[in-house]
Order: structure tokens, then C-alpha cells, then sequence
């Protein structure tokens, strides 16, 4: 018998009449339901007899209690929302799911990030793995398609300024002369099962990596059967399906020079990510020294204050932004990626969108607190 519900079973003349509304499969008997009494209710005499009648009756009742039961204790599906500490950033995840499901999301969360910064921390010296070769080649792309504005061998400028363990300081011009000499993408033999860098030379993963471990969690989330939900882990997003209100997601993209939001993008399934130069930085005589660097200069990179990217996958998001940040001609680099799209706010303030449009409201004024570039707003 499939789903229905059993209206009342009684003892006939002839067998059990049982009353129904729905649509049911009839697994006892051997004549099918009649015409409907009224709407949708369905009476159906199954033959048998008087020594089994006893026995199906009872049989009968025990499966109308146990699909009451079912229907009524099924685990109920509602938003549900954490913060996590993941890869050394917040992570904010907010699902649409049962208890269960959510619980799992978690693990797979944390699964997920544990593995990225086992294999992409400044610290990590992996070289081999199928994961470090698949986004070296992935990062290599980018590299080419922008002109080398995004390189992920820039770790020895990261370094020397002191960025990777927090004494930072502005080096002299022949201390970055000599750091260069061991930047650059050709620099990296790519064996094939191996990375071979030369002596001196590291991986600087940051562009990059989180963006792949919200892509991997966010599949990792929709694999478990949640139809909607957030991940936002320091600045890089996914959002898919539906947000508690029924519409797109609204994410307040933050203001580069004010507390607050620049604007609001309204988006859904796919991926955003910010480059700023508010994110790490010092300042010295008067100058800011932030961490997106130029790869050819050995400085960091002049003429923008942020660049947020939106489109299908945020790991591309990730470097796009930095390399949008970079180079002097981000328009050309994007018509490359025609389903990317980004706002950019330059040095003097003047915000420009190029590639593809996304929704995008420029906030008049009202700001609200943000602490990370990318926000999701409340809903009603």
C-alpha cells in the first residue's frame, strides 16, 4: 500500500472494507479499489476468509498506526545557521535542512578545510598531490590569461615583507630585486605527478585556496540533499537555491574606506570573492603597504581599493580578483570569462562594473557594520 490516508477499516459480508483518500496500491485482496464515494475517497472490499479476517484486520491496523506515526515524527526541514572557525577564518554556513543534515554538513565542512590547509597553508610543502597539481594548472591559467597579474610563486615577496608572520616592514629596492629572481610561473616545472620549484622559490596559495574549499564544500552541502544555502569563509562565498524569503540572496559587498556596505548584490547559485587592499596591510610615511602584490614589480599593486567578482565557481572568483586587482587592464582579462562579472572601486574612489551584470544596488548612505568583505544581509 503507498501513500494515503486510511479513512476506517471495517468487517463486511464478504471481507475487509477499507476507506481511503489519496492514492494507494492495494497489496491485499485480489479486487481493486472502487470508484470514489466522494472526493478522493476510495473504498475498496478485500476478499477473505472469516479464520483470516482477524489476522488482516490486525495486520491492518498495525500499518495504519505505523504510516500515522511516520508521517507525523518525519524529521522537518528548516534554516539553520553556525559559524565555524575554519583554515584560520569564520566561516558562516546557513542551510535549509533537517537536524540531521545539518549536523553532517558540519562535518563535511570541517572535513573539507582540514583537507585544503593541510595542502595549501603557508606552511605546507606539498607538491604532488593530484588536488596541489590540479590548481597549480588551474592557477596557471589565470596566470596566462591576465599577463602574470596572478601568480602564485610570489610567497618569497610575501615573505620578505613580512606578511606571512605578521613583522611587516617596506624592504630595500635590492632586497625585492633579489626576491623576484625567484618569482614566476616559468620558473615551475610541472613533471607531470610532481611540482619542481627552484631553490628558494614558494607557493603562495592564498589567492586562491579558499575559494576552492567553498566550491568543494558547497558541493560536499548540496550532495547531502539541501536544496538552499549559504558558505561565506573570509570574503569568499557560494550561495544556491532560495534564500528564507523565497528570493535571491542579498550580499552586502564592503565599503573599501567606510564601515558600512558599497552595495548589495543579489545573487543565487554561484560564487563571489573580494581583493583589497584594506584586508592586510601597514602603513609607513604616510604610504599603505597592503599584500596583493605585483609580480613583476616586487611592490604591491597600485590603482585599486577593492575588486569583487561574481560567477560560477568561486575558486575562479578567488584569483580573478586578484588578478583584476593587479593588472592595468582588468576589462581585457575578464572578456576571457564571460560569466564573470566585477565591481571595482579604484584609488580616487570611482566604482565601475564590468563583464557580466549581476544585480547590484549602490548603498545610498544606509550602511550597516560589516567585518568581512562579503556579508549576508538579514532577511525579513
Amino acid at each position: 500500500m503507498t501513500a494515503g490516508s486510511v479513512i476506517s477499516v471495517s468487517i463486511g459480508n464478504f471481507g475487509l472494507i477499507v476507506e481511503a483518500r489519496g492514492e494507494f496500491t492495494w497489496g491485499l485482496g485480489d479486487r481493486p479499489p472502487q470508484p470514489p464515494l466522494g472526493k478522493d475517497l476510495k473504498q475498496s472490499i478485500i476478499p477473505c476468509r472469516a479464520d483470516q479476517m482477524t489476522k488482516t484486520l490486525a495486520a491492518l491496523a498495525g500499518l495504519i498506526i505505523l504510516v500515522g506515526w511516520s508521517s507525523g515524527c518525519r524529521p522537518k526541514p528548516e534554516w539553520r545557521e553556525k559559524t565555524l572557525f575554519v583554515f584560520d577564518t569564520v566561516c558562516d554556513i546557513k542551510l535549509f535542512g533537517t537536524n540531521s543534515q545539518f549536523k553532517a554538513a558540519q562535518k563535511s565542512i570541517k572535513a573539507v578545510f582540514q583537507d585544503i590547509q593541510e595542502k595549501f597553508s603557508p606552511e605546507a610543502e606539498d607538491l604532488s598531490s593530484p588536488l596541489v597539481l590540479e590548481l597549480f594548472r588551474r592557477s596557471q591559467r589565470v596566470f596566462e590569461d591576465s599577463d602574470g597579474a596572478f601568480d602564485v610563486t610570489v610567497k618569497p615577496l610575501s615573505r620578505l615583507w613580512g606578511f606571512l608572520h605578521g613583522s611587516e616592514y617596506v624592504p630595500t629596492p635590492a632586497q625585492i630585486h633579489e626576491a623576484l629572481d625567484r618569482v614566476g610561473m616559468g620558473k615551475v616545472k610541472d613533471e607531470g605527478s610532481r611540482l619542481r620549484l627552484q631553490p628558494g622559490m614558494g607557493l603562495d596559495w592564498g589567492g586562491i585556496a579558499k575559494g576552492l574549499a567553498v566550491d568543494r564544500a558547497a558541493k560536499a552541502l548540496q550532495a547531502h540533499g539541501l536544496p538552499s544555502g549559504f558558505i561565506n569563509a573570509g570574503g569568499n562565498l557560494f550561495c544556491w537555491g532560495k534564500n528564507p524569503d523565497g528570493g535571491s540572496w542579498k550580499i552586502g559587498v564592503r565599503h573599501p574606506r567606510q564601515e558600512g556596505f558599497l552595495g548589495v548584490l543579489s545573487i543565487s547559485d554561484v560564487g563571489a570573492a573580494t581583493s583589497g587592499d584594506y584586508q592586510r596591510y601597514f602603513e609607513s610615511e604616510g604610504v599603505r603597504y597592503h599584500h596583493i602584490f605585483n609580480p613583476k614589480t616586487g611592490y604591491p599593486a597600485r590603482g585599486k581599493r577593492s575588486v569583487t567578482v561574481i560567477g560560477p565557481e568561486a575558486v575562479v572568483c578567488d584569483a580573478l580578483s586578484t588578478a583584476l586587482f593587479v593588472s592595468p587592464d582588468p576589462e581585457r582579462i575578464l572578456k576571457k570569462y564571460p560569466s564573470y562579472g566585477a565591481i571595482i572601486v579604484d584609488e580616487k574612489g570611482r566604482i565601475s562594473v564590468l563583464g557580466r551584470r549581476y544585480p547590484f544596488q549602490l548603498d545610498q548612505g544606509n550602511f550597516r557594520v560589516s567585518f568581512h568583505d562579503l556579508y549576508l544581509l538579514p532577511t525579513n
